[in-house]
């Protein structure tokens, strides 16, 4: 296969702090001999293990590149044993525009693995993912939310894998992460996920879903920043001292837990038949019974009709819902994902 037409302006060998680009080539309309630019940040001190944490992979997903700049701008190679790899906005055209695909191609970047070098934009950017920075990693962190279209109960997520030791490398760096919630994550549909490839290579790989609604809040934020922190001294690569930072939620560290979470089969999603007004009749975090009204979808074009309601398929705690207020058919309404087990103690 052809050499990837991205070049690095860093060194992934060179010790210390380097703050650099991913230049990928880009002849437009605008700049004959353009590029796009991806930022990247690379952090080595000594032996030791390698992480790669990105966010940006969907571009309307802000708590993975605000904690993701935060840690470039802060993290010293003091701090770090080994190396760290950041690529905040992984999908940089898309995030640039706001969007979770890409403007240039409309390339879906989590979908698009294991990319070609010849291909479109998106797919370059896939392929020097799977075939240059994956192989240098040993442990992968890729940040997600909802965007603008799905906000979440914060989690840290796995998937179930076929190599038993591999998965429970993967659940202990999912409840270091520490989030709220952990989950043991179904896809719908896993063909070309960063997800699959950095699991296929045999990765330690945890992704997150916290917040959505395209934007973030400050809690959703200091859980992406606390978890970053605790996934790299989990790996062995931070120490316990600058695992601390001034983002972390008030409270007890010492006494932090995560609920267990897993989705099981298809009947955790709630799906929409219909077009219309969309009314949640639960909160995120809330509890759910099988067969319980979870929401209703109103026929907007008209008054006086009475609203279709959809029912919870299982119960348990609804860790996703539909942002916008106009819900199309197809769309996810809602998912309740079964609780495992509360009060699991962090490992920070």
């Amino acid at each position: 296969m052809r050499a990837s037409p991205i070049q690095p302006t860093v060194d992934f060998d060179a010790h210390g702090e380097q703050h650099g680009f991913l230049k990928l080539p880009h002849s437009h309309d605008a700049s004959a001999w353009g590029a796009e630019m991806i930022p990247i940040t690379v952090i080595r001190n000594g032996d030791g293990p390698t992480a790669l944490l990105t966010g940006g992979n969907h571009g309307d997903e802000y708590e993975g590149p605000i904690a993701l700049s935060k840690l470039a701008a802060t993290l010293k190679a003091a701090d770090v044993k080994g190396r760290v790899i950041i690529v905040p906005f992984m999908n940089f055209p898309a995030f640039r525009a706001g969007t979770r695909t890409s403007p240039i191609d409309r390339g879906n970047l989590n979908r698009s693995f294991p990319g070609k070098p010849d291909g479109t934009i998106t797919e370059k950017i896939a392929d020097y993912f799977q075939r240059y920075l994956l192989p240098l990693a040993d442990y992968v962190l890729d940040l997600h939310a909802g965007g603008r279209t799905l906000n979440f109960a914060p989690f840290a997520a796995i998937h179930l894998l076929p190599d038993e030791r591999q998965q429970a490398r993967c659940e202990v760096a999912m409840r270091a992460f520490g989030a709220p919630y952990s989950m043991r994550m179904l896809e719908l549909d896993s063909v070309g996920l960063f997800d699959s490839a950095a699991e296929e290579a045999g990765k330690v790989f945890v992704s997150t879903e916290l917040g959505g609604g395209g934007s973030a809040t400050a809690q959703s934020v200091a859980v992406a920043s606390r978890g970053v922190r605790g996934f790299l001294q989990h790996a062995g690569i931070l120490t316990r001292e600058a695992s601390h930072d001034v983002s972390h939620e008030p409270g007890n560290e010492a006494t932090r837990t995560t609920t267990l979470l897993d989705m099981p089969d298809g009947t955790c999603f709630t799906t929409s038949e219909h077009d219309g007004l969309l009314e949640l009749c639960k909160d995120l975090g809330e509890m759910v019974e099988s067969g319980e009204v979870i929401a209703r979808v109103y026929d907007a074009s008209r008054t006086g009709v009475t609203p279709v309601e959809y029912r919870a398929r299982r119960g348990g705690l609804l860790a996703a819902r539909h942002f916008p207020g106009l819900v199309r058919i197809g769309d996810t309404v809602a998912v309740v994902a079964h609780v495992v087990e509360r009060g699991i103690p962090v490992n920070v």
